[in-house]
């Protein structure tokens, strides 16, 4: 059910203004006269009875693998296997287990976190799919995607870039109006990453989705060449995107950059060279009169630790020699790849093989262990620890794996580990068509018109992970597992607990590994007087097997199944409320194997990050025969779907005297001001 929106205080839709204009102040006023509007605001109308779901709702994504996956040739966004779930433990795992809190907080607590730890890498080779088309056509979908992360954290963190990002060169102009294009022929690299051109109109998208969502972005400056670098996304993306820059990277896995068949680097290039390039950078940044703010810019070294480790670069005194110019301290990880396989380079890793090594808490305690001291050279040197890009596993992820319910749990688990081991932010990596670990996928281009996007589990991961951590901006995190199959992790804000992180890894119908946390705030033997609550509030991530590949629910909200989504939540809120034993001061909560289970201790943050009127935009137009409608193109030109469906009318029935789109509007005295150039 739809529910009443409240209005966006600002409507900073669209630049009128061409590449190679400066950015202006436009009077929205102006546009009602020319429009002919004779009332204080103008209309743009909307579709009636947007379809939002647009498949069946079966259950046959969660079979088990046919033949026709087997042989399917597709996309792999949309590839049909679907694995077998391990079979469950032996013995089955402890089905009590005690989880003792105490007030005031807990030795080995994390530093505090922001709700926004978890956020996304979108590779710059697709940023108009996922972002939109250009700065006054915005993807609906993606919208409403950070909006739920915003509502829950407060802001949210997205990476352009990746491997393309190397070689991208900034344009003034593109044929055909376009603001990023891919030179296809010249793919002569091990991964296949096509050299790109791109607009400062990619820039000022990025803004307008700043806007609208309090997105914050980082970039990356092309690192192949050094002489010089090419410093126009520096240049442009202070002038443009002004505090909503976080910081650039400074090379993209440069460990990798002399590893064969790669050649951007001569052979032998190592961490001192690296040091070197850095050097190069951080004067030429100085003697450039268009970059205005030339501190705290850059994160290094985002290696993949392959063939450096961390303290391989910590060691040669690059922190200590650019520390003013460094922002912070990045690595990238995942934890397998599928190389093999995508580029025939040898023997392909069975997905049903590796997939259990994915069902457990090992995993991310493995996976961590390379990166604690690095963390904590970090925190000594005032910098934030930044996991850049990760994902289930390099060169696009498993079929099976990497698009289960499996790796929603695993993500989640991830980010929990490197939030309570110090990292300040996790972006997990988002590709294009061809990658099984995206956490959402804009439909193929020619299929744009009738269909709508996929949700993959990893963003899943992400909604659970910004209601874990909340907008306090004081969260910290501590593990307190005692089995490997279901992980436990407290929250404490300002040294009260008020979460606690729950997980089941397992697959069994039976119940037999279902187990019961049975929870007390001090008490007992603690020696702090009792403080466990009357109740507890429960939202479940859930899914029939941890091989699902669909009908995933959060407190039994979905975003549906592939090409079902436009980025809203669909489904009734089912919050369990659990009464507590008073006398015992135990609370006891079950989690059904599988799932996860978020618990929260207190009201208060709750409802800090369960939205009682969610912010969503709905789309403009759909093209599906009954619902398409005619929009003059300048009126939808500075709309995209940035207002809610508020003041809608017309019934739903086809043909009725009111059935037609439904209207919706907003003030036409609302100001367009360029944004300022901060820091934040």
């Amino acid at each position: 059910m739809t529910q009443k929106l409240h209005k966006h205080p600002l409507t900073p839709l669209l630049r009128f203004v061409s590449l190679h204009d400066t950015p202006k102040c436009v009077d929205l006023s102006l546009l009602s006269l020319a429009f002919g509007l004779a009332s204080a605001q103008y209309h743009v109308y909307r579709p009636n009875n947007q379809v939002v779901f647009g498949g069946d709702d079966d259950t046959t994504q969660t079979q088990s693998a046919s033949a026709a996956a087997a042989s399917y040739t597709g996309a792999a966004a949309y590839d049909p296997t679907v694995l077998q779930a391990p079979a469950p433990p032996n013995p089955p795992v402890p089905t009590n287990q005690i989880v003792q809190l105490f007030s005031g907080g807990m030795n080995g607590l994390s530093k505090q976190q922001h709700g926004a730890f978890f956020g996304f890498s979108v590779e710059m080779s697709v940023a108009t799919h996922i972002l939109g088309k250009n700065s006054s056509f915005v993807q609906v979908p993606f919208l409403n995607l950070m909006a739920n992360i915003k509502q829950r954290a407060g802001w949210v963190q997205v990476r352009i870039g990746g491997n393309t990002q190397e070689s991208a060169e900034l344009v003034q102009s593109l044929p055909n109006g376009t603001i990023l294009a891919k030179d296809l022929l010249n793919s002569f690299n091990p991964t296949g990453t096509p050299p790109l051109a791109y607009t400062a109109d990619l820039l000022y998208l990025m803004n307008n989705i700043s806007a609208l969502t309090n997105t914050h972005w980082y970039l990356g400056i092309p690192f192949f060449n050094t002489t010089p670098f090419a410093l126009g996304i520096l240049e442009q993306g202070q002038t443009i995107l002004g505090n909503n820059l976080i910081a650039l990277q400074a090379g993209n896995e440069p460990d990798l950059y002399a590893q064969p068949p790669r050649t951007h680097r001569p052979t032998g290039y190592g961490p001192v060279d690296y040091m070197g390039d850095i050097g190069t950078l951080v004067n030429q940044v100085a003697s450039d009169s268009l970059i205005s703010i030339k501190d705290n810019l850059f994160l290094i070294p985002s290696i993949t630790a392959t063939v450096w480790k961390p303290e391989d670069v910590w060691n040669t005194g690059i922190v200590q020699n650019y520390t003013n110019s460094l922002f912070g301290l990045a690595v990238e990880r995942y934890p397998k790849n599928n190389c093999a396989a995508v580029y025939k380079t040898g023997t392909p890793v069975n997905p049903q093989e590796v997939f259990p090594d994915y069902l457990t808490h090992d995993s991310s305690s493995s996976l961590i262990a390379g990166y604690v001291n690095s963390a904590q050279f970090a925190m000594a040197n005032n910098k934030p620890m930044i996991m850049f890009e990760t994902n289930t596993a390099s060169c696009s992820g498993f079929p099976g794996i990497s698009d289960s319910f499996g790796a929603a749990l695993w993500g989640l688990d991830w980010a929990l580990m490197m939030a309570f081991n110090n990292f300040s932010t996790a972006l997990f990596h988002v590709g294009g068509q061809n990658a099984y670990y995206n956490p959402f996928t804009p439909p193929p281009t020619n299929q744009s018109t009738f269909r709508q996007w996929t949700i993959g589990p990893i963003y899943y991961s992400a909604l659970v992970m910004s209601e874990v951590l909340g907008p306090s901006n004081a969260s910290q995190i501590i593990d307190i597992t005692q089995n490997p199959f279901t992980p436990m992790y407290a929250i404490y804000e300002n040294g009260t607990p008020t979460k606690l992180a729950l997980f089941n890894f397992v697959t069994d119908p039976s119940g037999a590994n279902d187990w019961t946390a049975t929870i007390s705030v001090g008490g007992g033997q603690t020696g702090q007087p009792g403080a466990t609550p009357s109740s507890v509030k429960v939202k479940y991530l859930s899914a029939q097997s941890v091989a699902s590949k669909g009908n995933f629910t959060w407190a039994n909200q979905t975003l549906g199944n592939q090409f079902q989504s436009d980025g809203r939540l669909q489904g009734n809120l089912d919050v369990q409320t659990v009464n507590c034993d008073t006398t015992a001061g135990t609370c006891q909560v079950k989690v059904p194997a599988p799932s996860f289970a978020l618990v929260f201790l207190t009201d208060s943050a709750f409802s800090a990050v369960t939205p009682d009127v969610p912010l969503t935009y709905s789309t403009s137009a759909v093209t599906r025969t009954a619902n398409t409608i005619f929009i003059d193109p300048s009126m939808l030109a500075t709309s995209n779907g940035h207002y809610g469906m508020e003041d809608k009318k017309g019934a739903t029935s086809f043909g009725s005297s009111s059935g037609g789109p439904a209207l919706w509007t907003f003030p036409v005295h609302a100001r367009l001001h360029e944004r300022p150039v901060l820091r934040i």
